[in-house]
């Protein structure tokens, strides 16, 4: 369960809406501005702020802010603007269109980092050999205050789950199976995400699974997410269904779009029975978080994460474009972090099975999945 204080945001005079609500969470701060209608928005995160650039004005305001990993805000028409504090320098903003009784309103999420290092004190120098030792000297205590402990770079951190493995694997075809296919990629991308400075905690390393129950095993999957400061959680798997079939889509959790076959969820939910009670409890879960803001921003984040990942592969690839889409996937039902579904391909397929067996192949698909996942932090 996330934890949450709630905090005012700056007094201001009667009448001024544009400070913001402001939420110390387990491992981020998130700001919450009020907005009069749903706005497009351009984020730039530069030095120790970040900036979104909205289509709607907002009542000129400005303020300190005492949460951790903020110290200010400013808002001058369509801009805001939020001041990191020292040694921290990520930041992700979103807006949530108005729904029922709630506006429309901007979210930004500060990761927040540990507490900082001490610093060693400077060793005194020694007396040469020999040298007799001067008395001690009383000294007054210096009035000049010490230099702040510098803070620890806060390192991104992103959960790869490499779907199936061990006694689940997945999708088999004349030229695939899917467990081979989602580790691969999934290794590849850590070596990719690890060489730009991300921490990757990866599901699965070999082909095992984390429990022979597969409602257990979604869960330990999930539960991944929550330990610590976790930016994003993307599970990795590959497509089955008619010889036709063919291309790459990529899915944030929520309600399945109207008409679609749900067949596909309750596959990667586990299939059969297990499959269908593990999809109808994800599908309860999404329909109880349409109310909950914190939810609702992960969902939003989650979407842009999406959509980053699915037009970053479709670029690499050439596949065909089955879009960015919602449905009840158990493994990204964690509503703590922004979490996504992609499927790669079709093993299925004549044309994209061929493909997926292709090492040369699977790197394109890694490439762009990390290069995506990097937009996303604001890492280059």
């Amino acid at each position: 369960m996330l934890l949450c204080t709630l905090l005012t945001g700056a007094l201001l005079a009667p009448g001024a809406h544009a400070a913001p609500r402001v939420g110390s969470h387990d491992g981020f701060t998130r700001l919450v501005f009020d907005l009069p209608a749903t706005s497009t928005s351009n984020v730039k995160v530069q030095g120790q702020s970040i900036t979104v650039q909205l289509s709607v004005p907002l009542k000129a305001d400005q303020g300190p802010l005492s949460a951790s990993g903020v110290t200010a805000y400013a808002v001058a028409g369509k801009t805001v603007t939020v001041t990191l504090a020292k040694g921290h320098s990520q930041a992700r903003a979103s807006v949530l269109p108005a729904s029922g009784a709630q506006k429309a309103r901007l979210v930004i999420d500060v990761p927040t980092s540990a507490a900082a290092s001490k610093v060693p004190a400077t060793p005194r120098p020694q007396p040469a050999a020999g040298a007799r030792t001067p008395a001690a000297v009383a000294r007054p205590a210096s009035t000049t205050p010490a230099p702040p402990a510098a803070q620890p770079a806060v390192r991104p951190r992103v959960v790869l789950d490499a779907g199936h493995g061990g006694r689940d694997p997945g999708a088999q075809s004349r030229w695939t199976s899917e467990e081979e296919v989602t580790l691969d990629i999934a290794l590849r991308t850590r070596a990719e995400l690890v060489k730009h400075g991300v921490d990757v905690v990866m599901a699965r390393e070999s082909d095992r699974h984390l429990s022979a129950n597969k409602a257990q095993d979604l869960e330990a999957r999930s539960r991944l997410a929550k330990n610590g400061t976790v930016s994003a959680f993307v599970s990795i798997h590959v497509n089955a269904a008619g010889p036709g079939a063919q291309g790459i889509e990529t899915f944030y959790f929520g309600q399945p779009l109207a008409g679609r076959n749900r067949s596909l969820a309750v596959l990667e939910n586990g299939g059969g029975t297990v499959g269908e009670v593990l999809t109808r409890q994800a599908s309860t879960s999404a329909q109880n978080m349409l109310g909950d803001i914190l939810a609702q921003a992960k969902i939003a984040f989650s979407r842009d994460l999406a959509h980053k990942v699915q037009s970053r592969l479709i670029a690499a690839t050439g596949a065909v474009n089955r879009g960015v889409q919602t449905d009840a996937f158990y493994v990204i039902s964690n509503p703590t972090t922004p979490a996504i579904l992609v499927e790669v391909g079709f093993g299925s397929s004549p044309v994209e099975g061929p493909k997926l067996a292709q090492a040369a192949y699977r790197e394109r698909i890694s490439q762009a999945l990390a290069r995506a996942i990097l937009d996303f932090l604001n890492t280059k």
